[in-house]
């Protein structure tokens, strides 16, 4: 017993190094890609950075000052207000970044990769969204200017995705205000690109195929499946609308690499079985976010 409560605690204790490493190592991507594609060519983003810049364009303020100084304000509030487990999962990112920021950037130096516009946006939003991904999916938070929009929702029940919209907007806005249109263009698809990446990357892993199917053969379909997939079926009751003959549907969820095999499955039981398949961008439950269970029948 005392066994194994010590290797349960050195279990946890693995898991949070684990986290937090990778909280360092995404906001490292982040800096990096601060530093080396948006600082020099002047690219307007959103964000604790963007607000950034337009400190250091009207006061002369170094970025990563400013970065730290805001971040601890936020973790301040997100901590009155969201509580002690938010705030702990924000707390490497409020630290790790504007001091990441500054190292890269003393080290950087004058050096640049490139002083294509388009290549800065699109190798920026890269950098970004991977950053973003790789914090979220672990459940923990960047900080900064994540945190206003978690408190108005709490506070007022404004939904996230608007507020951070609204803000975004503004800060994007403030910085037009002194940088080129084209830079400023330029920044919008930056914004985009890092947008479309971080959904893209949190999907990955999710994604699932979920599938329909009526046949006559149902009940050896049904074990077919579960027997060569190792997946649970689902018969639904139904009828058809032309002759209005009952029958049954089976319901599945399957991971993409098996969908060749279902059909296999399907097909070789019935040929002419009616098959409908779309794409579930998440799939939580036994099986899939959890272990599976076995129940032995008697």
């Amino acid at each position: 017993m005392a066994n194994e409560i010590k290797s349960k605690g050195a279990g946890k204790v693995g898991k949070i190094a684990a986290n937090t490493l990778m909280i360092v190592i995404g906001n490292a991507i982040y800096a990096a890609g601060v530093v080396f594609f948006i600082l020099p060519t002047g690219l307007i983003t959103g964000g604790t950075t963007g607000i950034a810049l337009i400190i250091n364009h009207f006061t002369g303020m170094e970025i990563s000052t400013f970065v730290g100084v805001f971040n601890v304000i936020m973790f301040a509030l997100g901590y009155l207000v969201l509580g002690r487990k938010f705030a702990m999962s924000t707390l490497v990112s409020t630290l790790s970044y504007p001091v990441l920021l500054r190292l890269i950037q003393k080290a950087a130096g004058d050096f640049v990769i490139t002083d294509d516009l388009l290549l800065s946006a699109l190798f920026g939003g890269l950098c970004i969204g991977l950053a973003l991904a790789i914090v979220i999916r672990i459940g923990a938070s960047t900080g900064g200017m994540d945190i206003p929009p978690l408190i108005l929702q709490k506070t007022l029940r404004i939904p996230v995705s608007a507020s951070m919209y609204v803000f975004d907007f503004a800060i994007l806005i403030g910085q037009m205000l002194f940088t080129p249109r084209q830079n400023c263009l330029y920044g919008i698809l930056l914004v985009m690109v890092y947008t479309i990446t971080l959904d893209k990357l949190l999907a990955i892993g999710a994604s699932r195929v979920r599938v329909e199917i009526v046949s006559k053969e149902h009940e050896a379909m049904r074990e077919a499946i579960m027997a060569d997939l190792d997946r649970s079926v689902t018969m639904l009751h139904g009828q058809t609308g032309y002759i209005g003959k009952e029958t049954e549907v089976l319901y599945c969820v399957i991971a993409p690499r098996e969908l060749y095999k279902l059909e296999r499955v399907v097909y070789s039981i019935d040929p002419d079985a009616f098959v409908v398949m779309s794409r579930a961008t998440s799939v939580h439950g036994k099986g899939f976010s959890k272990a599976k269970e076995y129940i032995t029948q008697n």
